[in-house]
């Protein structure tokens, strides 16, 4: 399936919809103002929690957690690197990578080895928007949740911490 996601999603205060390619809103993300570090909650078209993203406080690098159904799935943690950004993905849905040019919106998920999403700024020709298609056997929730930390991490100016 293929989505629609705003460039620089979390600029301060912002909640906003994702769309599938047809403009459909297929997730809601509620980012937590006043609070210490990003805080972000994904629902679902129906209004049910699906992932919640926490970023972890007094890290060198940015590192968050991801839960879903109130229990963990996955650590996104930036690694130490001069040239091109790497990320350490611990999670227990699988082993994932993430590989290609981040700074440019073109670049591949991978889980065990196999490409699940891609994320390509040409996928749509709006000037603030890029898209993500995912593996229809994925977990949806979760391959967006990595997205939206890639976006944060590497696109934002706003970080907590950083």
């Amino acid at each position: 399936m293929k989505y629609q996601i705003k460039q620089k999603i979390l600029s301060f205060g912002d909640d906003f919809n994702i769309l599938d390619e047809y403009g459909n809103k297929r997730y809601y993300v509620k980012g937590k103002v006043f609070a210490l570090g990003d805080k972000l909650r994904i629902y679902d078209e129906n209004g049910k929690e699906r992932v919640y993203i926490e970023q972890k406080l007094f890290r060198f690098l940015p590192e968050y957690s991801i839960y879903m159904d109130n229990q963990y799935v996955a650590k996104v943690k930036k690694e130490f690197t001069f040239f091109r950004p790497k990320f350490d993905i611990d999670s227990n849905q699988g082993k994932y990578s993430i590989e290609g040019d981040f700074f440019g919106y073109d670049f591949r998920i991978k889980k065990d080895g196999r490409v699940v999403a891609f994320v390509s700024k040409s996928f749509f020709s709006i000037r603030d928007t890029y898209g993500v298609e995912i593996d229809d056997k994925e977990n949806q929730a979760l391959i967006i949740a990595l997205v939206i930390i890639i976006d944060q991490v590497l696109h934002d100016d706003n970080h907590n911490n950083n």
